[in-house]
């Protein structure tokens, strides 16, 4: 990241902002960088450094998704004489792109904060998967922030390939925009540089090796972000470690993402209407207002599958991501009550032992 003197609005802040914002003597609004567990690299108006949790926020905000991300704006102390500074408060997030943490936990793990657009990059070579795309729309649209799909590598596969892909997704009542282009022939590049406006902060996400590292080094027109070169079958190896916002020169602000192929869904009712508003909007129609879509009769959702209005994977795919939501959903409240229960057991044996 390049260490330059910026005002705050060139970093994504605005009136929503400004609005929330507590700032007392001898602190600084800063927004995050990077995140090395307790350790953030921050960006003010003066430029980048580094800064830590202080103590008293940390023991206030166990949860680890209550912690800084990056995107995140926070409060900063910065004594004059200190070149570092000391975390005590996060804004309010106006957006936000998290997923069920991997394995069988039912917390969740935050992505990235206050994004505006969030770019789904899938490779048309080896990657395109219309059921993943879905899962990402879900939780894009979930967290509040706008979805744009980029399919790359075209320059692998054949054109009638990239137009079969691009009909299924409409096909499949996706209506998000979706741009197409090579790294290595260039073409598409463009039409992406036009999409990303000064101020506006995009977050990359994609399984690994879809080329999204390689692709914000053509954008920056260096080689910032460290790259591996591409397989035998076409598939790009990982490299990303950590999330980074970065700024382009045209101003745009851009994060590049570890790569991602488990992408949990937790709690993502909105995200689920959003993203199957065609089966949504069937389901007004059904002749009972808690219908499952199963068995029910007198289905408006069952009835368009089988006149064909709506595919089957379609179908199949929200039932799946409708029940996956509600699970882990139910799971996670369960949980943070046993959290709470116990925290309460704890205080009160310690004040049995003060008597």
């Amino acid at each position: 990241m390049q260490d330059r003197p910026t005002d705050l609005t060139r970093l994504g802040w605005n009136e929503w902002f400004a609005a929330r914002a507590a700032c007392g003597p001898g602190d600084t609004m800063a927004r995050v960088v990077a995140v090395d567990r307790d350790l953030l690299l921050v960006m003010d108006q003066t430029g980048t450094f580094r800064a830590k949790l202080a103590g008293s926020y940390r023991h206030q905000h166990p949860l680890v998704q209550e912690r800084p991300c990056v995107g995140d704006w926070v409060v900063v102390a910065r004594p004059p004489a200190d070149a570092s500074g000391l975390v005590h408060l996060l804004l309010e997030r106006r957006t936000a792109l998290r997923r069920k943490s991997a394995g069988k936990s039912v917390d969740y793990q935050m992505i990235a904060a206050n994004i505006d657009h969030v770019i789904i990059v899938q490779s048309c070579h080896y990657d395109f998967n219309l059921k993943r795309l879905e899962r990402y729309l879900v939780m894009v649209r979930d967290g509040g922030a706008e979805p744009c799909i980029l399919l790359t590598k075209t320059d692998l596969v054949a054109p009638e390939v990239v137009a079969s892909q691009l009909a299924e997704i409409r096909a499949a009542g996706i209506t998000a925009p979706v741009l197409t282009l090579s790294n290595v022939t260039r073409e598409g590049i463009a039409d992406l540089e036009r999409t990303l406006l000064p101020a506006r902060t995009y977050c990359f996400v994609g399984a690994s090796g879809v080329g999204k590292s390689t692709l914000i080094n053509q954008l920056l027109g260096r080689e910032t972000l460290r790259t591996m070169g591409v397989s035998e079958t076409g598939e790009g190896r990982h490299t990303t470690v950590r999330r980074e916002l970065i700024i382009l020169e045209s101003g745009a602000l851009v994060i590049d993402n570890p790569g991602m192929r488990e992408f949990g869904i937790l709690g993502a009712e909105s995200g689920i209407g959003d993203s199957f508003d065609d089966i949504i909007g069937l389901a007004s129609g059904c002749r009972y207002g808690n219908c499952s879509h199963a068995k029910e009769p007198g289905c408006a959702v069952r009835a368009a599958l089988d006149a064909g209005a709506i595919s089957q994977a379609h179908y199949d795919n929200y039932l799946k991501l409708r029940t996956e939501s509600e699970f882990y959903q139910m799971s996670y409240v369960e949980k943070r009550k046993k959290d709470r229960n116990f925290g309460r057991y704890i205080k009160s044996a310690k004040r049995d032992l003060e008597d």
